[in-house]
């Protein structure tokens, strides 16, 4: 191998290790799932109708500091059918969003899907996943859970490009992941898009606008777990020198399936 050549092969290989991203493909089926032709019913659903947050199903989360920003209630809107988490500038301060179904819907297993339009800045990002609340109690999935994240929009690897992962265990260097996974979609980052995921005691499948992407059998949790839809930031200011503020991650809908 060239000199050349075995440098951009190592700069690859450490890229792919450093950013525990894996290289970006396209669906691995082109067969459209379709939850209520596949044993499923619907159990709980939001369209976000009316002015405000439905607060039987949802509860603004995290209030406070989280990394350079502040989550805040502020950041979040509920209008025209939409939910509308903002990421928004106030002085020097930054305020994102985060909505969460803790205490109020946690279900095991199933179809989740939510319909949803991407932030348009690098920088910040829109996230749609399920969050166990004993995560931090021990390293077994089985018992302590997963962070699922169905979908997060990182703008600096692609605009056609959504990312998946599954992570279990305490935070922190020791905590296991499946290592993110990238969908390759054409325009994804244009209009409503629908980002989906299969949770079995077996596997997660994870989808978008019913395609099939990717499918797992590591870090399976077996216990209840809530929704969380955010928008999240980073923990530098280097890394939103091209956010444009304010930014919003749109959601039109939420719904969650189980076997009937």
């Amino acid at each position: 191998m060239k000199k050349n050549n075995l440098l951009i092969f190592l700069f690859i290989a450490y890229s792919i290790t450093a950013f525990a991203q894996r290289p970006a493909q396209g669906p691995i089926s082109d067969k459209v799932f379709k939850p209520l032709k596949n044993g499923y019913q619907l159990v709980w659903e939001d369209d976000f109708l009316g002015n405000k947050l439905d607060s039987t199903k949802w509860a603004v989360r995290g209030l406070g500091r989280r990394a350079i920003a502040y989550v805040s209630a502020e950041a979040v809107k509920v209008e025209d059918g939409l939910l509308k988490l903002s990421a928004i500038k106030r002085g020097d301060s930054i305020l994102i969003s985060a909505v969460g179904t803790q205490g109020l819907f946690m279900p095991k297993y199933g179809y989740y899907e939510c319909r949803a339009q991407l932030q348009q800045s690098p920088g910040v990002w829109g996230a749609f996943w399920l969050q166990s609340p004993k995560l931090s109690e021990g390293d077994d999935p089985r018992v302590n859970g997963a962070e699922i994240d169905i979908m997060e929009f990182f703008k600096k690897l692609g605009l056609d490009i959504v990312s998946h992962n599954v992570h279990w265990g305490p935070y922190g260097s020791g905590q296991h992941t499946t290592r993110g996974m990238q969908s390759y979609l054409k325009d994804v980052s244009k209009g409503f898009h629908t980002f989906g995921l299969e949770w079995t005691a077996e596997k997660y499948i994870f989808y978008i606008d019913g395609l099939k992407f990717y499918e797992v059998s590591s870090g399976i949790s077996q216990i209840e777990e809530y929704l969380i839809l955010s928008m999240e930031i980073p923990n530098n200011l280097e890394e939103i020198k091209k956010t444009v503020f304010p930014d919003e991650f749109i959601v039109d809908c939420v719904r969650v399936y189980q076997k009937k």
